[in-house]
């Protein structure tokens, strides 16, 4: 993603700002760089400059301020003298985007004494390592220098200097260390996004990964790592790959943003149109693949803009994700913008465009990362926050409001859980009526309150007591022992007594789990056991005051 174009928009303080920064990266302040200054010459594409200077056709050359972005064939020529001899190296400063090169290199006898070529289309080795430079040793002296260039298009306008050959080693580091980082980040964080597309389904993150893929493909052309490492020459892949991938960007700014025809028509139908450019762009660069460059500038230009009004407005409607996103996006704008501007970057001479274009893109890559997962993060509070509703929500249905005991769904869910030695009980309480009348309602929930609080306290987690009527209870109790159970109702009964409810009394019916099948037929038998153990209990008071009156 780096490219020139006029981008009149963007502040001058901002690439003065940038131009600036870039000079300290460079590091070239050890001895610098002379500036070769020359005339540029358009030649008819093909056509061979000759082995001295005085070999120029004039018919056949015209000159010409400077290269022409859209590519073609050029000659430059100039004089310059060394005062001290050495060994020297001759590079291009602001753009490394160049299909051949040839330095031609006379002495004041019009000797040739150099002859050095290459380019990204060239398969001559490079000398120094992503770099375009070439290893001069030249005596004191003057001479004359005629570079051919012959390009299908160009990122920026080549400007030939000369460095010593040990300050031009220490100048390069930098430039070298930032392609070698940007290239990791598209690397690892485009297999995580391609990966998260694969899991998530999602629009967003696919087209980010189309888009990093994009600007990887044409960063490791346009930067000489492709050519130098793996052997491919073929330039076009410096264009056609982010023709695409200004497209996806788009896509994905639809996506993340949540831009729809609904929700945001005017937004939405701007980017259909933009996709719609985008594509027609695509037509127009295979029809005439020199312009293939420009193109992606001004399709550059375009989703920049979008992105950035698309995250303003979005952020003025309050979305979080776009509020993070604009951050992303006013970095990507600023570098980007200096990226695909025709600036020359004067007082740097190691540090190209490509370079700035590299860095706007992984510097909003990695904010993009922290956007997402911000996005990960607020997604995670929100299922957490789900969670625990929904756990509320499950222990309201499944708890007596009053004791805070569990009710009758919830012991319909434990009964599907216990084991055939397991038994169930059903409780039936007396004296709640009593209370009730005598002393209001408040009093009667005091004794239910007591009851559940005096059993559960005398199971100390053997079992768990259940409310599931208005004075019915009910307990499950895993190793089936009812002795032990009626020895602790009792125990409770006269707890409550001693706590002032002197009239609480309790019926029970015990069944196992083994005696029944299904659900229904065992609440059944409990059910008809209390009630048999509760008139058992009337009739026997009821022999006891008949005796007392005898």
């Amino acid at each position: 993603m780096t490219y020139p174009l006029s981008f009149t928009c963007l502040p001058r303080y901002a690439v003065q700002l940038m131009v600036w920064v870039l000079l300290a990266l460079s590091l070239s302040v050890q001895a610098a760089p002379r500036d070769l200054v020359g005339d540029w010459y358009e030649a008819a594409s093909g056509n061979e400059s000759g082995q001295r200077p005085h070999d120029f056709n004039k018919q056949e050359i015209n000159r010409v301020a400077k290269v022409a972005v859209t590519g073609g064939h050029f000659l430059f020529k100039t004089d310059f003298t060394l005062d001290v001899p050495g060994r020297y190296v001759i590079d291009f400063k602001n753009t490394s985007v160049i299909g051949h090169f040839r330095h031609r290199i006379f002495d004041e006898k019009n000797r040739l004494v150099a002859l050095e070529a290459g380019g990204i289309q060239s398969t001559e080795t490079n000398p120094f390592f992503l770099r375009h430079g070439r290893e001069l040793e030249l005596p004191a002296g003057r001479y004359h220098l005629v570079t051919e260039l012959e390009s299908p298009f160009f990122l920026g306008a080549p400007e030939l200097y000369l460095d010593t050959l040990n300050d031009y080693r220490q100048a390069i580091k930098p430039g070298n260390a930032l392609v070698l980082f940007g290239l990791g980040v598209f690397l690892g964080l485009g297999i995580y996004y391609a990966a998260l597309a694969l899991v998530r389904k999602r629009a967003a993150e696919g087209m980010y990964a189309l888009f990093i893929l994009g600007n990887f493909l044409f960063n490791g052309s346009a930067l000489l790592v492709f050519p130098e490492l793996f052997g491919m020459h073929w330039i076009y892949l410096v264009s056609f790959p982010i023709l695409f991938s200004n497209a996806a960007y788009i896509v994905f700014v639809l996506a993340l943003l949540e831009i729809g025809n609904i929700s945001q028509p005017r937004l939405y139908k701007a980017g259909i149109i933009l996709l719609a450019i985008m594509g027609t762009f695509a037509l127009l660069a295979v029809i005439k693949p020199n312009w293939s460059l420009e193109l992606d500038r001004y399709g550059v230009g375009l989703f920049l803009s979008y992105g950035l009004t698309a995250g303003i407005v979005r952020t003025r409607q309050g979305s979080v994700s776009a509020k993070l996103y604009l951050v992303a996006i006013a970095m990507f704008f600023l570098l980007g913008g200096v990226a695909i501007t025709q600036a020359q970057l004067n007082g740097v001479y190691t540090v190209y465009i490509e370079h700035i274009g590299l860095l706007a893109v992984a510097v909003e890559v990695i904010l993009l990362a922290l956007v997402l997962s911000y996005q990960f993060a607020q997604l995670h509070r929100e299922k957490e926050i789900a969670l625990e509703r929904m756990e509320l929500s499950n222990r309201i249905a499944h708890t007596d409001a009053l004791t805070g005991l569990a009710n009758r769904y919830a012991l319909d869910v434990e009964l599907d859980q216990l084991s055939n030695q397991a038994s169930l009980t059903f409780i039936d309480l007396d004296g709640l009526k009593y209370y009730n009348d005598q002393y209001g309602h408040v009093r009667g929930d005091d004794l239910l309150r007591s009851f559940a609080h005096h059993l559960v306290e005398c199971l100390d987690g053997n079992g768990r007591l259940y409310r599931i009527g208005g004075d019915e209870f009910a307990i499950t109790c895993p190793d089936g022992d009812v002795t032990w159970l009626e020895s602790i109702l009792a125990n409770a009964i006269r707890c409550m007594h001693i706590s002032g409810f002197e009239f609480a009394g309790a019926s029970a019916g015990h069944v196992h789990f083994h005696e029944a099948v299904g659900k229904s037929e065992l609440k059944h038998i409990a059910d008809t056991r209390m009630y048999q153990n509760k008139r058992q209990r009337k009739q026997l008071e009821l022999e006891l005051q008949v005796s007392r009156i005898d």
